[in-house]
């Protein structure tokens, strides 16, 4: 991965960060100071909530990306310690979900005239736990690269040792 490509990265992964926080603490500060726009109604409360949480999930993935960019960039990738931060990803990606799931059981009883809303909000679910899915797929790829890497390594202290 070249330099200009990890530091675009780097870049991007940094404002979002910087965003989620800063939505994070308006959301947190309108929640604590009682001074909310809305009637203070559950559904809206909730909403906040709700949305406070998912934003922890980006920030996690973030993280992650972060970290995985910087093995990839050292040439250390292929080892179990990146393990961890795919995990950390395919975590955040279902929480994303699961977040998800919980505005549409929050949205849901105000979409009783057109509960099509409601299921093309559950369809988006659907299809954040299939990107999760597709992360595991990719961890089993990492997986698979590990052990080849490993095998290979072994195989070229034997060459030496022949050699």
């Amino acid at each position: 991965m070249g330099k200009l490509t990890v530091r675009a990265l780097r870049a991007v992964l940094g404002v979002v960060l910087l965003g989620t926080g800063l939505v994070q603490a308006l959301m947190a500060w309108t929640l604590a100071s009682g001074n909310d726009p809305e009637d203070g109604t559950l559904p809206l409360t909730a909403l906040r909530l709700i949305t406070i949480l998912g934003m922890v999930s980006v920030q996690v993935a973030v993280v992650c990306v972060w970290k995985l960019v910087t093995m990839v960039r050292r040439g250390t990738v292929f080892s179990h310690a990146a393990f961890r931060y795919v995990d950390g990803v395919i975590g955040a990606i279902t929480g994303a979900a699961l977040v998800w799931f919980a505005v549409t059981a929050v949205n849901t009883p105000g979409q009783r005239e057109d509960p099509g809303v409601t299921v093309i909000m559950a369809g988006i679910g659907v299809a954040v736990l299939g990107v999760a899915l597709l992360v595991l797929v990719l961890r089993t790829l990492l997986a698979q690269a590990v052990a080849r890497d490993a095998e290979a390594a072994r195989m070229q202290a034997e060459l030496d040792v022949v050699i």
